[in-house]
């Protein structure tokens, strides 16, 4: 069995569906298929959820929102007529947006998710009717009355253990499921929506839930570049990697899918495999549990920028026992994660994301010099993360020695360097101004 899930891209239009009900029947083993809402359809389009989000303010404001409804009826009528659907088909998704509206609750932040659900929940139910029209008898399912529990926080749910038993038995359903991504029900029958990435969470669960032999992820690229084609012409794609190497890709700007997404599907190990839509025959990239990597191999670099360091130097640090834990502790008092603690002997630098440091930046290093009394303490922006990730760089001499020597052949100067205990990654921190520069070198030094 495969579960099959559908970006907004994939689902923009009339002729995006049409592709995925092709990819979807030729293969008898993709019976269940998770949907999103309507996505762009060109670069100045504006996606289904973005004009929900925009209705549901106006209604909170005590607005006038009758042209923002129609704007969202409107992207599914066009679908409706272009795939000779039967016009109650708008009329149905027009009853239920004014039955959201007119059913609201003193919870704004629930009925933002109720409203922002209904962009998946109406184009499930119109890509169920599309299925069975082309001859496909397909079936709509409810995420809350499959056993799609949530925790009660609108917005930024997670979804309950108890879920997972629950949703096992749409494995016993003859026809093609379409189910709508994003969003589940609370146990009080709530809607509740998942936070970034929501559509590849419910994927990711039902894929667990089910015991999937793999999970499909449709996108609209075919594969994962092993760089940003951006930034390097006609990077090398990736045909297979470890979670392991696509966390440490992630982490550093891969934006194929947001990696905490796929936990559930990961914890199972169960294979992910990235397609695309618009190309379903190119093989796609793989991503399991464990390969067999070539010696010395890199299977990707990857880079982001907004980051900055906090410095601080004491004489004899590494002798006052605690000094690491009352920093770190200062940070979790001030609710603020770190990314990275490379240190010394007597010094010790804190790796953060510079939006979050934000405001609180002076009231932190104030508490640091009060509590640490440190002998000097900087704090340095504008830093960028390059990472190179590759399994086949466990125990491989000079890894190191490449990357380095292609910083210096560039004239790149290095902030930080740190490799992980894996051996999997190594982290390189430069300058913002300095980011493509690296990243092109090192392409140059592992890809050429």
């Amino acid at each position: 069995m495969k579960v099959v899930k559908f970006g907004g891209s994939s689902v923009a239009n009339a002729e995006q569906i049409s592709k995925i009900i092709d990819i979807v029947t030729a293969d008898a083993d993709r019976r269940i298929v998770v949907v999103s809402a309507p996505g762009k359809r060109n670069g100045s389009d504006t996606k289904v959820t973005d004009l929900l989000i925009a209705l549901a303010n106006k209604v909170l404001a005590g607005e006038d929102h009758e042209d923002a409804l129609m704007d969202v009826v409107g992207r599914y009528a066009e679908i409706q007529l272009a795939l000779d659907l039967p016009p109650d088909v708008v009329s149905t998704i027009e009853a239920d947006l004014r039955g959201r509206i007119q059913g609201r609750g003193k919870n704004d932040l629930q009925f933002m998710d109720t409203m922002k659900a209904s962009g998946e929940d109406n184009n499930a139910k119109v890509i169920a009717e599309a299925f069975t029209k082309a001859g496909h008898p397909a079936v709509y399912v409810n995420p809350g009355e499959a056993g799609m529990l949530l925790s009660d926080e609108f917005g930024n749910a997670e979804v309950l253990e108890e879920s997972f038993g629950k949703l096992a038995a749409l494995s016993e359903n003859e026809k093609i499921i379409i189910f709508p991504g994003f969003f589940g029900s609370t146990k009080s029958g709530e809607v509740a929506t998942f936070p970034r990435g929501g559509s590849d969470i419910t994927g990711a669960i039902l894929a667990a839930a089910v015991k999937a032999d793999v999970y499909e992820n449709f996108t609209d690229v075919d594969s994962v570049c092993a760089m940003d084609p951006r930034v390097i012409d006609n990077p090398p794609a990736i045909d297979c990697m470890t979670y392991r190497e696509m966390r440490e890709l992630a982490y550093a700007g891969f934006g194929v899918f947001h990696d905490e997404a796929i936990i559930p599907a990961v914890r199972a190990e169960i294979p992910i495999c990235i397609k695309n839509t618009n190309n379903p025959s190119a093989p796609g990239t793989m991503v399991v549990p464990r390969r067999e990597p070539e010696h010395g191999s890199v299977v990707g670099i990857s880079s982001s920028a907004g980051f900055c360091a906090i410095y601080i130097d004491k004489y004899m640090m590494n002798r006052e026992v605690g000094f690491g834990r009352r920093l770190l502790q200062i940070l979790e008092e001030e609710d603020i994660s770190f990314e990275h603690t490379p240190s010394g002997i007597d010094n010790m630098s804190i790796i953060l994301r510079s939006d979050e440091l934000g405001a609180k930046q002076e009231r932190i290093v104030e508490r640091f010099r009060a509590e640490l009394q440190p002998d000097n303490i900087a704090v340095e922006h504008g830093l960028s993360l390059v990472m190179v990730v590759g399994e086949g760089m466990h125990y491989t001499p000079g890894m190191a020695s490449k990357a380095t020597g292609a910083f210096l052949q560039a004239g790149v100067n290095l902030e930080m360097i740190n490799q992980g205990a894996s051996e999997i990654s190594m982290m390189f921190a430069v300058k913002d101004d300095d980011r493509i520069k690296a990243v092109q070198a090192l392409g140059a030094a592992f890809f050429k």
